[in-house]
């Protein structure tokens, strides 16, 4: 546990190789928090995997707070964990929101990032949220977009963010809950085209992860419209891997394809019969199948850049 200040207190581990390539693993939501599964993506003999709980989720205390709780403030706690293993640098592995911070991360400390692999990617553009807030994504799954405008007045379906968020950050602690699973369910439905949908969840975690997502998204990502797109020329000497699934519904494929266009060392893979989740089998066996590329390079001594 790392008191990053601001009354946050982060939960930081190292699995793998002491010696061997850093990685950073950046878990998505925001407010979803890391898993085993995520250290299972990396030979343990030749990477040195760090993974943390962002502010707010996970094993990081307080739960579901949001206050001091910012794109800015995780940059800032990705710089102190850096400095806290004694890192130079490091390769960023994050997908859905894990590739937001990824690519703000870099775009901001460019010179501490090896290169990126990144999965699902969202921009944190208001046409994304537009599209899966706004009924986009809900003409394909009519029956639960109307279970998750259910629980809102008609008055308010209009912003489906705002209207959750008067009730995930009400005084009352009983509403909060009843509001959060609603939430977490309507994204965790349309994450797996292949990987089963989980259709509950603890109680504690739901909490932590609708306010952290709806804070964040009710507020932009605390980015300028537009601007991993814009800054992208700060990065673009770094290699990066994008997996995306062709059938995600939560982070369609356009915003990769847009992301990768005219980025030379850009390789974009779009995996066909696969959503979003990291779990999907299709998308799981890619990104396996790009570490352990990456693990052979370094082991004949071939570089990064080298896509």
């Amino acid at each position: 546990m790392v008191d990053v200040g601001d009354g946050h207190s982060i939960y930081v581990e190292q699995c793998g190789n002491p010696e061997g390539r850093p990685v950073l693993v950046l878990h998505g939501g925001p407010g979803g928090g890391c898993s085993p599964f995520m250290r299972r993506l990396f030979d343990p003999e030749h990477f040195r995997v760090v993974l943390f709980d962002q502010r707010g989720c996970g094993k990081s205390r307080p739960t579901a707070e949001v206050g001091a709780n910012t794109t800015a403030h995780l940059i800032r706690d990705i710089e102190s964990i850096r400095a806290l293993v004694g890192l130079d640098d490091w390769l960023l592995f994050g997908g859905s929101w894990g590739a937001t911070l990824a690519l703000a991360y870099a775009q901001a400390h460019p010179a501490r990032v090896t290169g990126l692999v990144l999965r699902g990617v969202f921009l944190a553009r208001q046409s994304e949220l537009d599209w899966f807030y706004g009924g986009g994504a809900g003409r394909f799954f009519p029956d639960l977009w109307a279970r998750f405008q259910e629980p809102i007045p008609l008055a308010e379906r209009g912003d489906m963010i705002r209207a959750y968020h008067r009730r995930l950050f009400s005084a009352d602690r009983a509403e909060q809950a009843r509001f959060a699973l609603p939430w977490l369910m309507w994204e965790n439905a349309l994450a797996g085209l292949q990987a089963a949908a989980v259709s509950h969840a603890p109680a504690d975690y739901a909490r932590a992860f609708a306010r952290l997502e709806n804070h964040y998204f009710a507020h932009g990502c605390f980015l300028d419209e537009g601007q991993l797109l814009r800054d992208r020329h700060r990065i673009e000497h770094l290699p990066a891997f994008i997996v995306q699934g062709r059938y995600d519904m939560v982070c369609p494929p356009n915003s990769a394809w847009e992301l990768a266009q005219g980025w030379k060392g850009c390789d974009l893979r779009i995996v066909p019969a696969s959503g979003h989740a990291l779990s999907e089998p299709r998308i799981t066996a890619e990104l396996i199948r790009i570490t352990d590329m990456l693990r052979d390079r370094d082991r004949e001594g071939v570089p990064l850049h080298g896509t």
